[in-house]
C-alpha cells in the first residue's frame, strides 16, 4: 500500500514540475527526503500507540540535531546570502523572532483549554485531541514547506533541513497519537489523524514546486523557519526528552546530535 502511495506522490510531483518551469532542478532528492518524513511520522505514531520506552533518548538526540541545523547550516547560509546581496540582517532577526513567537503562542493557546481541564481531574474531550492533532498536522505541512524552500537555496541546506524535519516528525507522530488517545479517542481514529500528519509534510514540499522565492524572500523565510525550529527544539522536544527523568545518556545524546550536524555540514 505504501509503495502505491509513494508512486502516486511521485506522479503528482512530476505533473507539478511540468506545470511550472520555475521549480528548482533535481526535484527527486527532496521527494526522497519527503517520503522519508512520511515514514518517520508513521513510525513515531506507531511507537506512541504501542509503547514509549526509551523514546526520551531519541528525542534528546533529535533536539541536538535541530540545534545543529540552526547553528551550523541555516543561519550561516542565511547570513551568507545577506552578505552576497548586501541585505539588511535586521528583518531576518525579526522573522526569526516572529517564527518563534507564532508557534509558541499558537501551541500554548490551543492547549490552554486542555490545561484548565486537567485542574478538575481526569476530564477529557475527544475534540481537544482532534484540535491538537490538526495543529500538529499544520506544523508538519510547514515542515515540508521548509524542506522545499531549503532545496531552493541549495541541496546542502535542503538536506540539513530535511534531517531535522525527519527527526521532528517522528516526535510529531508520537505526539499526535498521544494527544488523541489521552483525550479518549479510539485507536482507529488516532491512526487516521496520524496518516493526516504523515502526509502533511509531503504536501508541504509539493506546494513549493508551484513557486520560487527571490533571495530577499528566502532569507526572511529561513529566519522564520529557524525561529520555528528553535521553538520546537528548546520548548517542545527537549522538555519531552526530560519529562519522565533526566539522565546523563539523554544529555550526551543531545550533545552528540549537535556534533553530528556539525560534522554533516562541514565534512559531508
Amino acid at each position: 500500500m505504501y509503495r502505491l502511495l509513494s508512486c502516486k506522490i511521485l506522479k503528482i510531483a512530476t505533473y507539478l514540475q511540468e506545470a511550472n518551469r520555475t521549480v528548482y532542478p533535481g526535484c527527486m532528492t527532496p521527494l526522497i527526503f519527503t517520503i522519508t518524513t512520511f515514514f518517520s511520522t508513521l513510525a513515531g505514531g506507531l511507537v506512541g500507540i504501542k509503547h514509549r520506552k526509551h523514546i526520551h533518548h531519541l528525542l534528546g538526540f533529535t533536539a541536538g540535531v535541530i540545534l545543529g541545523v540552526i547553528a551550523f547550516d541555516i543561519l550561516p547560509e542565511t547570513f551568507g546570502i545577506i552578505a552576497d546581496h548586501n541585505l539588511d540582517p535586521t528583518p531576518v532577526m525579526v522573522a526569526l523572532t516572529i517564527g518563534f513567537l507564532v508557534f509558541h503562542i499558537s501551541e500554548k493557546y490551543l492547549l490552554i483549554h486542555h490545561a484548565h481541564e486537567t485542574e478538575y481531574g481526569k476530564h477529557r474531550h475527544p475534540s481537544v485531541g482532534i484540535l491538537s492533532a490538526l495543529a500538529l498536522s499544520g506544523h508538519s505541512f510547514l515542515d515540508g514547506v521548509g524542506i522545499g524552500l531549503g532545496f531552493q537555496v541549495n541541496p546542502a541546506v535542503g538536506i540539513a533541513v530535511a534531517i531535522a524535519v525527519i527527526g521532528h516528525d517522528f516526535a510529531d507522530g508520537l505526539n499526535t497519537v498521544s494527544l488523541m488517545l489521552n483525550n479518549k479517542n479510539s485507536v482507529a481514529r488516532s491512526f487516521k489523524f496520524l496518516l493526516l500528519d504523515a502526509f502533511a509534510p509531503v504536501f508541504g514540499v509539493l506546494s513549493t514546486f508551484l513557486f520560487h522565492l527571490s533571495e530577499p524572500q528566502l532569507v526572511l523565510y529561513l529566519g522564520f523557519f529557524a525561529g520555528f525550529l528553535l521553538y520546537i527544539g528548546a520548548s517542545d522536544i527537549l522538555p519531552q526528552a526530560h519529562e519522565k527523568s533526566s539522565s546523563k545518556i539523554t544529555l550526551a545524546l543531545t550533545v552528540l546530535g549537535t556534533v553530528f550536524m556539525f560534522i554533516v555540514t562541514r565534512f559531508i
